[in-house]
């Protein structure tokens, strides 16, 4: 059922409340990984001596550290053009990671991630489903913004890539939600399209944390008929996260006994 709280960031959101199917129902199964990986396109260049480098340097860093790392690094050519790099935003212990494609002009200037009416409609999504901006962690793959806006290259993603992992070790959040096209095919690597790749739970590499993906608020904005799909896909994080939690809590249960 959603609350009166709810319907009002939904109406905020611009679109109305119905009723959800359950977090079992709500998952669609990958159906077998030999349908993934068909889709599967190497957009990842092969690791560089200096990329090898930049893991091997922030593989231990704690928080505070690799985030005085990323604010001085010089790894790729948009350290140039930069106002300043943007780490990230939110709860180092969230449950719920969010990852982006890049900054763009104003989070650059800020140096936060989702700020103006994305941002704005992105908290009133989190809203919806009763979590506020502060209870979730928003980053990038991208800790720079790349000139005009324009899609990242490989070899500024393959730079970058060693921060997210390390963010996502020390985060050890119980789900991601990577949002818009660039963001989850980079983080899947593969290009199927996002209609077919909402709805489904994957896995972040070979953590094991489960990753979702949705629409970009930025692309609602533009395409506000996706709203109801993006709220779906937040009801499913919301959904996922609880099984995360009641599973962890079954094992430890188990353990203790």
């Amino acid at each position: 059922m959603v609350s009166q709280n709810q319907l009002t960031y939904l109406k905020a959101m611009g679109i109305d409340a119905w009723q959800t199917r359950s977090s079992v129902e709500a998952i669609i199964t990958v159906e077998s990984e030999v349908e993934l990986q068909s889709a599967v396109q190497s957009i990842v260049p092969a690791s560089s001596n200096a990329t090898e480098a930049i893991k091997d340097d922030v593989a231990t860093l704690d928080w505070q550290t690799l985030q005085q790392r990323i604010a001085n690094c010089r790894a790729c050519g948009l350290h140039t053009s930069r106002i300043q790099t943007v780490f990230g935003v939110g709860n180092p212990q969230a449950d719920l990671l969010i990852i982006g494609e890049a900054p763009g002009a104003n989070e650059d200037k800020q140096g936060e991630p989702f700020v103006g009416r994305a941002g704005q409609l992105l908290n009133s999504m989190l809203a919806a489903i009763g979590l506020q901006r502060e209870d979730v962690f928003i980053a990038n793959i991208l800790k720079c913004r790349p000139p005009q806006n324009r899609d990242p290259k490989p070899e500024e993603t393959t730079k970058c890539t060693p921060y997210l992992d390390r963010q996502v070790a020390l985060l050890q959040p119980k789900l991601i939600m990577a949002v818009g096209r660039i963001a989850s095919h980079y983080l899947l690597q593969c290009s199927t399209p996002m209609g077919r790749l909402r709805g489904q739970r994957y896995q972040f590499r070979d953590t094991g944390i489960p990753l979702i993906v949705s629409y970009h608020p930025a692309y609602l904005l533009r395409s506000p008929q996706e709203k109801r799909k993006a709220y779906e896909d937040l009801i499913l994080a919301k959904n996922l996260i609880a099984e995360v939690t009641e599973a962890g809590l079954t094992i430890n249960a188990k353990a203790s006994q």
